[in-house]
């Protein structure tokens, strides 16, 4: 029995993590991230998680299947990171918002995300940095 115990600690042991799309915080100041992607059937805007400075969240979790992801981050101050892909946000607290149009038309905030291109990668950290 125990052969076969140690057996099995060894393969769970070696087991790679579940893969994921992990956001690490590599700036000073907390930040606020909102996350965009294609659930399957819908663009989904998902938020806000808080990560602390040198922290990470994972903010999607099971192996990728997309190519490309989307944040948005701020640090309440002057820093922001966005881009050119709109989604929709919520000013009042976390928030799961299906669709990206007409974002004022349904009480909701619109912010720019930036596009994270994952390749072919089921797994991802992408760092946000001073």
């Amino acid at each position: 029995m125990r052969p076969i115990l140690a057996a099995a600690l060894v393969i769970f042991a070696t087991a790679p993590a579940d893969a994921a799309f992990t956001i690490c915080n590599k700036a000073n100041l907390p930040a606020k991230v909102a996350f965009g992607h294609f659930d399957g059937k819908a663009w989904r805007s998902e938020g806000w998680w808080t990560i602390l400075p040198q922290k990470c969240e994972t903010v999607l979790y099971g192996a990728l299947d997309a190519r490309y992801y989307y944040v948005y981050g701020t640090d309440g101050g002057s820093g922001t990171w966005n881009g050119g892909t709109y989604f929709c946000t919520s000013s009042t607290g976390n928030f799961s918002i299906a669709g990206r149009a007409n974002c004022a038309a349904r009480h909701y905030d619109r912010h720019g995300f930036f596009t994270v291109d994952t390749g072919d990668a089921t797994d991802w950290r992408q760092a946000l940095s001073d």
